[in-house]
């Protein structure tokens, strides 16, 4: 048993440095070489469609205002993210991806179907099923140890 719990560490250690590691060499290409991974998961929180309030957007990425803040203030200055004030409540920013921010988004997204695609086509129907159980309880498990966490801090 000792053995399965070893295998089991290892592997999910190596899968999830080796995806983000995969994923920063996927996105360093030239026209983005002044991102950051962390700045591409903002510009992936924010989305292509409607702009966004900065409290919504801390709250999907569950990070503080002020670290958003930090972020944005970068990402505005890079040219990826339009940030103006609401017109009807000045006290509410409203983010948005710029042109150049779209097209990272659209980059990023175009990885991780490639990510998914590769990975699906090797295997079958039915090991398709097992992993796609065995991730959402593995991921289940983490959501309620880190929010039970959360909760007492």
């Amino acid at each position: 048993m000792n053995n399965i719990y070893g295998t089991l560490n290892e592997l999910l250690v190596k899968l999830f440095n080796d995806i983000l590691q995969i994923e920063e060499d996927a996105l360093k290409i030239d026209e983005f070489s002044n991102l950051s991974i962390t700045e591409i998961h903002v510009l992936e929180a924010i989305g292509p469609e409607k702009a966004r309030n900065m409290s919504s957007v801390a709250r999907d990425l569950d990070i503080t205002i002020g670290t958003l803040t930090i972020a944005i203030n970068n990402l505005v200055r890079k040219a990826y993210v339009d940030r103006v004030r609401c017109d009807k409540d000045r006290r509410i920013v409203l983010i948005s991806l710029s042109d150049k921010g779209k097209k990272v988004y659209r980059h990023h997204e175009k990885f991780h179907e490639e990510m998914i695609n590769t990975t699906i086509s090797r295997l079958s129907d039915e090991e398709m099923k097992v992993l796609i159980s065995a991730l959402g309880n593995i991921n289940s498990y983490f959501k309620e140890k880190y929010n039970h966490k959360k909760q007492y801090k």
